[in-house]
């Protein structure tokens, strides 16, 4: 590009900045391009406060925008649990026997709420579990009574009153011994059926060990597991 052509871009550029001047004032790099020249001009040993003000409002900027994505993220994962768990609680409603029940439980559950296993445990007053129950579904784990209180305090996690949400780094036998794939964390929902009955407790498995943690909230599979409680109960009664 010769003088005279770089002359007229220059003024060309100069009436489009003169015209439209949030060309560059909303544009951060070019802003601080123009900072960074003005503090060269100005020598080392002037400070210009306007430029310190501009940092740091940048700064600012920067983190408020990681927020507001952070704040988008959180609300879109919500709402799309909230579907999940939605799916999952029309689906709880619609068989019509406890066999159909337990399939849905074991064919359904996993994909609505991408999962990679679930299981119904429950606990059993007989000193020998009633084989013909296991022999409903593969879902249905038949335990001894005092076997869900023993399996949520065996290991640490988020345990509630509803919902345990853990890492799992030894997989009980007896808990996933049907499971497709290794599990690497668990919410265990647990299960009330009315006094003087033993409990329940669905377990929902993930192989990424950070799907269920206890840092996460519990609200919504504590909804899930009272819904699925009460459809169980009607089996049971």
């Amino acid at each position: 590009m010769d003088l005279q052509t770089a002359a007229q871009a220059e003024e060309i550029l100069r009436d489009i900045i003169i015209k439209n001047p949030r060309i560059v004032l909303d544009d951060p790099p070019v802003m601080r391009a123009l900072v960074s020249a003005n503090d060269q001009l100005r020598g080392e040993n002037i400070v210009d406060l306007r430029s310190v003000a501009m940092r740091r409002l940048e700064t600012q900027l920067d983190r408020l925008e990681a927020t507001h994505r952070s704040v988008i993220a959180a609300a879109y994962d919500n709402l799309a649990g909230t579907q999940q768990i939605n799916r999952a609680i029309l689906k709880v409603m619609e068989p019509n026997d406890f066999g159909s029940f337990l399939e849905m439980t074991e064919r359904d559950m996993p994909d609505i709420l991408k999962i990679d296993f679930a299981s119904l445990i429950l606990e059993t007053t007989q000193q020998e579990p009633d084989p013909t129950l296991a022999q409903l579904s593969s879902v249905l784990i038949p335990a001894p009574t005092g076997f869900i209180d023993k399996y949520l305090s065996s290991r640490a996690g988020k345990i509630g009153t509803k919902v345990t949400l853990r890492a799992v780094t030894s997989p009980s036998a007896l808990v996933y011994d049907s499971a497709p794939c290794s599990i690497g964390s668990e919410a265990c929902l647990r299960l009330e059926f009315g006094a003087e009955t033993v409990p329940g407790l669905l377990i929902l498995g993930a192989n990424d060990p950070n799907q269920f943690s206890p840092a996460q909230g519990t609200d919504l599979l504590t909804f899930f597991g009272t819904v699925y409680e009460r459809a169980v109960r009607r089996w049971l009664a």
